[in-house]
């Protein structure tokens, strides 16, 4: 395998390489990446809500409700092991056609699966037909979703000019917390009808009015440009053969990095927008209509969280601003569920408002440029999308089954559930302390930053 160097002149390591980028292009991009996560984190949640509070009986009615939950988040589980499927497919296509290729044809597949999912027949239509095709959809919904992140990820970061890397990622993560407040609203619309006609036809609107965000976004990523970096390095021919093999063989310790951090924080994430409202159901016994409540209301929070913890790491460094939210995380997964125990709504609130902001978007914000700053310029797109979508099958895939399991296990008590959120995010948290500060780092450089 050969390739063209960079030219003469290329900055050493750690120096940012000079890219020019122009304001309305990095406005186009910062909008594009923004649009694509509202429609992916809708989706997600107007899925993981239906399973909390009417999947298992339009779809699973035939067995007891703590194992029509099971299924139910089994079925959520199925997009998370499609996800690395669709970032290995997609990988080859990010790191030699475009992360802008990528962009606009997982927004297809997962706006058309959010909206054919509105068409579905039930369980009581069609038998066990339903939860097959439903798991289908949900397959490609997590297939598209697999390659969105890591685009999106990727291409902000290199748009992004020195200092502001942390803050222009972020945009993925504020526009996942907006998709959030879009899906937990739109369920607490179809909740005001009548309980015959949310199971007959209300949950069906939540579903189909995906369509919106997906037009949408396409208007928007149509007419956005390609990065600038990767732009440059197509100039000078330097990409590889099989970024995938390549990402294999040379970015193991980037992979691992990535995989490791990713997967306490995926976790925790989705037991506070998955699992909680199932707890806080079946356990609790709150009434569901306040679920997709405190869903907004924690979406609300975590706009502005994700935009902050993005800009910090900007002024103070990635590992500090991940080590702090990950430590954080650890010391809050036994109070979050005491305090959402009590059953005063207040301290529900709290508990949704702080694991938002810490756990959903902010989390997951103050990682993403370090994500993308990890890895080498051949391979950057296909190591962000293999570590981070098969981390998230051990993370946020599998955590609400767990979670359900544990739960069944002890008989409703909370405490093996917070014992197994202290442990997965704890090696989040001794990874991020061994990880490297990756602030401003040369996206153009071949080598990865360990």
């Amino acid at each position: 395998m050969t390739h063209t160097p960079l030219p003469t002149g290329t900055p050493p390591h750690g120096a940012l390489h000079p890219v020019a980028v122009n304001k309305t292009e990095l406005r186009r991009a910062g909008w594009a990446g923004f649009i694509g996560t509202v429609l992916e984190n809708y989706d997600m949640v107007v899925y993981g809500v239906g399973t909390a509070i009417i999947f298992n009986t339009l779809f699973f009615p035939n067995v007891s409700p703590a194992v029509g939950f099971i299924a139910s988040f089994g079925a959520y589980a199925v997009g998370f092991i499609a996800r690395p499927m669709g970032g290995l497919f997609f990988s080859r296509y990010g790191d030699k056609i475009g992360r802008k290729f990528v962009l606009v044809a997982t927004l297809a597949l997962m706006g058309t699966a959010t909206f054919a999912m509105g068409l579905l027949p039930t369980y009581e239509s069609v038998g066990i037909l339903a939860p097959i095709l439903l798991t289908v959809l949900r397959f490609i919904q997590g297939f598209g979703a697999g390659a969105e992140m890591a685009s999106a990820v990727v291409l902000l970061a290199e748009f992004a000019p020195k200092g502001r890397r942390g803050a222009m990622t972020s945009l993925v993560w504020a526009g996942a917390a907006v998709g959030s407040v879009f899906g937990s609203g739109a369920w607490i619309l179809v909740q005001l009808l009548p309980r015959e006609d949310l199971e007959s036809w209300g949950w069906r609107l939540v579903f189909l009015s995906s369509a919106l965000v997906t037009v949408a976004a396409y208007l928007i990523r149509r007419n956005m440009k390609e990065s600038p970096v990767f732009a440059e390095l197509k100039k000078e021919h330097v990409e590889a053969a099989s970024p995938v093999s390549e990402v294999l063989k040379k970015g193991r310790r980037p992979l691992r990095q990535v995989f490791l951090i990713n997967m306490g924080t995926h976790a925790h994430s989705y037991i506070y927008q998955a699992f909680l409202g199932t707890f806080l159901i079946s356990v609790v016994n709150i009434d569901k209509a306040l679920i997709p409540q405190m869903l907004a209301m924690g979406g609300l929070f975590a706009i502005p969280a994700a935009l902050i913890a993005g800009r910090a790491t900007d002024r103070w460094g990635r590992k500090p601003v991940n080590v702090f939210i990950l430590a954080f995380l650890f010391l809050f997964s036994f109070p979050a569920f005491w305090l959402s125990s009590t059953g005063n709504v207040w301290l529900i609130a709290l508990v949704y408002a702080v694991g938002f902001t810490f756990a959903v978007e902010g989390g997951i914000a103050a990682q993403s440029a370090m994500y993308a700053e990890l890895f080498g310029s051949k391979y950057r797109y296909a190591g962000v999308a293999i570590a981070r979508e098969f981390s998230a099958i051990f993370g946020g895939g599998i955590a609400p089954i767990i979670c359900s399991g544990l739960l069944a296990w002890a008989t409703g008590s909370y405490w093996p559930i917070a014992v197994y959120m202290m442990v997965i995010v704890g090696i989040s948290l001794f990874q991020a302390i061994k990880a490297p500060e990756t602030k401003d780092r040369d996206l153009t450089l071949e080598e990865n930053a360990s």
